[in-house]
């Protein structure tokens, strides 16, 4: 489909300027036209009503030309020395009167008189001839001021002509009287383009009307019959032209003697006078289409020079956009706007092009060591030829980071990489694919070579790394996996590598080998991970409780929680099996989730029934370095209606040596709630004496392998009570765990020892006959 031109598309930049422009010049132009239409409509209204006033002047002229050549030729017959002899002689006898009314009717009819009258100086009518005049010939010749001589005698409009008869003094007077006709009217309408008709208000029309039809009077009657009575009005004529009509009152009203208001109406057609109007309005139309033809060609031309400029740095942005940044942005136009947008796009391609520099670096370089990072190294793996990898993992790395700061290990990983640059030939890649793993292509794919390096670079690792004022030892466990024997693309190589590398630290080999029975407890790892999902939704997981007894009181106070997983098919799964696993892959937060529910359930069924029990739950590191943990264990203890007196919380000291700021910052949170905590298996570890006096524990919990011993090894023994001491010295109680004879026991209650637990007492039980047994052994 051919594409629109881009002034006459609205979604583009050209179209919307023509648009707006011709858009507003449109507004503007059928406004002004508007304008000037209604200004000639007044000013037609006014040339029409001039025109009226014109007419209704000659109307009056007409009239009053009329009355007086009407005047003068009865003149003649007053002056007639045969009429006035007549007259002289006195009209006392009937063939007198007759031959007056003789000579009124014959003069009458020469000058065209419709009635004729004479009257003595007294008012008595002594001779007439037409329409009896009477009163309102008398009420003529009393009014002044009636300068065009109109009289309305019987419904019908005279003009007429009173002259007095002198002999040589006045003896009377001759009146007649002439009806108005057409030939007044059309004389108007010859002389100024009037028309006009005469009527009686409210006695219908005197004069037949000459323009205006049947019609047309029809609704001048109604009008008049209304009351609508304005100096100017606008009408149709029979053919809907419009006309501009005015009334004139000729002869006002006179209600004493019942004469009715004589006026006349006059219109002029609009077509004569906007004829030139139109004339112009068509002029004005055509320079309209003009400016707008001229203006739509200006508005194309101003678009285009604005658009094009901005098409072109479009142009820059889309190359700018497929990564072309090495050409400059350039404009093309003096419009300071353009060239603004302009020099933003250069500099926006600048800084682009700098970070894409910076980003490529990133992406493919390690910024710390300056090697090849995991993306690099897996791009030169391909295509993958006979090539034998190594996986590095560091030892007690996080421990030296924790310990002696982030700087101490960023030099640390700089030395590391420098001693196996030492190591590796020209042709073998070194990278650093990890925090601490470094990854070693070896061409070849031979196992021989592979591990001698490997043997070189832990015998290179055999020296202490000086950080500063520090010495420290670093060790190695290295992963081996050979290309197209172990795996046939790169990403599976450095997996097989890595499942090595777990082995070798997991084993303290050092190096080993990659052989399919790593993958193989690597699938039964994923397995395991899925359904121990599973038996938390489908409820498989049990709750077992071991009983806490105190030494002194020789009841049992409260119990640790463990955890136990009832399998469908494998049966009861013990914890050893899946809690170093859920560990491992972190799903041990899900499993301390559960374990602090069901015994918050436990210990608040236990008090409803009268047995007031403190349960242990342990948590794991994971668990301590959620820094929502309080928040969490506060919202279950309100789901099940609890309080914190019914739990202690177990804490080990590794979890507390992994990140010992954030392990304090949680522990501190949850004493301050109101939590008993406990450090398990205290005397394992190798830093507790420096974190104890810091941490909030109320309990130290001693480990069984020195429990176990306790009773024929005296430095067993000593350390027992030792760390009782300690514990009491510093206002804590300590529980030990592990009592399998009565002899241990015993002892422990000599040395003060408070609580203890272990099978001796009770082995783990399901949670549901733990409050028998207990009552069980309290009624002895």
């Amino acid at each position: 489909m051919r594409r629109r031109p881009a002034f006459l598309d609205l979604r583009r930049l050209q179209g919307r300027i023509v648009a707006l422009f011709l858009g507003l010049l449109l507004v503007i132009q059928v406004a002004n036209f508007g304008f000037v239409r209604y200004a000639l409509d007044r000013q037609a209204e006014r040339t029409l009503d001039g025109e009226l006033d014109v007419g209704r002047g000659i109307l009056t002229i007409l009239l009053q030309q009329r009355a007086a050549r009407k005047s003068a030729a009865v003149e003649l017959l007053a002056q007639d020395y045969g009429f006035r002899s007549a007259l002289g002689q006195g009209l006392t006898r009937d063939e007198d009167l007759a031959t007056l009314r003789d000579a009124l009717d014959n003069h009458g009819k020469r000058i065209g008189a419709d009635l004729a009258a004479y009257f003595d100086v007294g008012g008595r009518m002594l001779a007439a001839e037409g329409a009896a005049i009477g009163l309102q010939v008398l009420k003529f010749a009393s009014d002044e001021g009636n300068d065009l001589q109109l009289t309305v005698i019987e419904g019908q409009l005279y003009q007429l002509v009173q002259v007095p008869v002198r002999a040589p003094l006045v003896i009377g007077h001759v009146v007649m009287g002439f009806k108005l006709d057409r030939d007044l009217l059309e004389q108007l309408l010859t002389l100024t383009n009037v028309g006009s008709l005469i009527q009686l208000r409210g006695s219908g029309s005197v004069a037949p009307p000459l323009v205006v039809e049947d019609a047309q009077l029809a609704f001048l009657q109604q009008t008049d019959g209304s009351g609508v009575d304005r100096d100017a009005l606008n009408l149709l004529d029979a053919d809907e032209g419009r006309l501009r009509a005015r009334w004139v009152t000729l002869l006002p009203a006179n209600a004493s003697a019942g004469t009715p208001e004589v006026r006349a109406l006059l219109w002029v057609p609009y077509r004569l006078t906007l004829r030139s109007f139109k004339d112009l309005q068509l002029a004005l139309i055509g320079l309209n289409v003009l400016g707008i033809l001229a203006f739509a060609v200006g508005a194309v031309l101003t678009a285009r020079r604005v658009s094009r400029p901005i098409q072109a740095l479009a142009r820059s942005a889309e190359r700018l956009g497929e990564g072309d940044y090495e050409g400059p942005v350039t404009a093309s136009s003096d419009l300071s706007e353009v060239q603004e947008l302009a020099q933003s796009l250069e500099h926006m391609r600048l800084g682009i092009r700098d970070r894409e520099r910076e980003v490529q670096r990133l992406a493919f370089w390690d910024p710390l060591t300056g090697l090849p990072n995991r993306v690099q190294f897996l791009q030169r793996l391909q295509p993958l030829q006979p090539t034998g990898l190594l996986m590095l993992n560091l030892d007690r790395f996080k421990h030296v980071n924790d310990v002696l700061g982030r700087d101490v290990g960023d030099q640390l990983l700089q030395q590391v990489t420098q001693r196996l640059q030492g190591c590796v030939g020209d042709e073998a890649l070194l990278a650093r694919v990890g925090g601490d793993e470094f990854a070693i292509a070896v061409p070849g794919g031979e196992e021989a070579p592979a591990m001698d390096l490997a043997r070189r670079v832990l015998e290179a690792f055999e020296d202490p790394m000086c950080l500063g004022a520090q010495t420290v030892d670093v060790g190695a466990a290295i992963g081996i996996a050979l290309a197209l024997r172990h795996a046939r693309e790169p990403e599976g190589l450095v997996s097989r590598a890595e499942q090595a590398m777990h082995a070798a630290k997991r084993t303290q080999a050092g190096v080993k080998v990659y052989d399919d029975s790593l993958d193989d407890r690597s699938r039964a790892s994923l397995g395991l991970l899925s359904e121990l999902r599973q038996a938390v939704e489908h409820h498989e997981l049990r709750l077992y409780l071991q009983p806490k007894l105190n030494l002194r009181s020789q009841r049992v106070e409260g119990a640790e929680a463990l955890v136990r997983w009832q399998h469908p098919v494998r049966g009861l799964v013990p914890p050893g099996l899946f809690i170093p696993f859920a560990e491992q892959t972190g799903f041990i937060r899900e499993l301390s989730r559960w374990m602090l529910i069901e015994s918050l359930r436990f210990a608040v069924q236990a008090r409803a029934q009268g047995e007031v029990l403190r349960i242990s739950v342990n948590l794991s590191t994971r668990d301590l370095l959620d820094a929502d943990l309080p928040g969490k264990i506060q919202a279950w203890l309100a789901a099940e209606g609890g309080d914190p007196s019914l739990l202690c919380l177990e804490i080990t000291e590794s979890a507390i040596m992994d990140d010992p700021a954030r392990a304090l910052a949680t522990a501190k949170d949850l004493a301050q709630q109101g939590f008993k905590l406990s450090i398990d298996d205290f005397g394992t570890g190798y830093s507790s004496l420096a974190y104890l006096k810091q941490l909030p524990v109320r309990e130290l919990k001693i480990d069984q392998s020195f429990v176990f011993g306790m009773e024929a090894d005296e430095g067993d023994r000593e350390i027992v009570r030792s760390t009782i001491n300690l514990a009491h010295n510093l206002k804590k109680s300590v529980v030990a765990e592990g009592i399998e004879t009565q002899g241990a026991l015993d002892l422990l209650a000599a040395m003060g020892c408070d609580e203890a637990q272990g099978y001796f007492i009770a082995k783990p039980m399901p949670a549901d006959q733990f409050l028998a047994w207990a009552r069980a052994r309290a009624q002895g």
